[in-house]
């Protein structure tokens, strides 16, 4: 249902930056086979499992310059990335329901207001999308939400 969200979305990534945890590359496999395309996917260790802080060094040492990447990671990380690239202000709807819960197979698109990866910094994002399991089949949702 995601790997259709995307297409439906238009998004595609020039990188896809990825944990190598047995989930992670289910998820891929089964994004690969929704997407109908590879992913090819760059595995990195560095992601398993890791803090805000180590996924933003990794995006910072994205080599050449990628327009868009798609990081397949962990949580509480990736929520915290979240955090910390998306200014709370008040102006961010999305970053808000992410503080309620950031599922599995979510996925946060955010236009990063830089010119390249290397000037990743707190607060330099907008988050412009988000889709849960849940939002395309309530069966999906936790059980607090049924």
């Amino acid at each position: 249902m995601i790997a259709a969200w995307i297409k439906r979305e238009g998004l595609a990534f020039d990188l896809v930056l990825a944990s190598p945890a047995t989930r992670v590359t289910e998820t891929i496999d089964e994004l690969e086979s929704g997407l109908g395309t590879a992913l090819n996917p760059e595995w990195d260790r560095r992601i398993y499992l890791a803090s805000s802080v180590t996924l933003a060094d990794v995006l910072r040492g994205a080599e050449n310059d990628p327009q868009h990447i798609m990081m397949v990671g962990h949580n509480p990380g990736l929520e915290d990335l979240i955090f910390d690239l998306v200014p709370d202000d008040g102006t961010q709807e999305l970053r808000d329901i992410v503080e309620e819960k950031f599922p599995t197979a979510a996925l946060a698109v955010l236009e990063l207001n830089i010119e390249s990866w290397a000037d990743l910094k707190d607060g330099c994002a907008n988050f412009t999308k988000l889709i849960r399991p849940r939002d395309m089949d309530a069966a999906l949702g936790p059980q607090m939400d049924r």
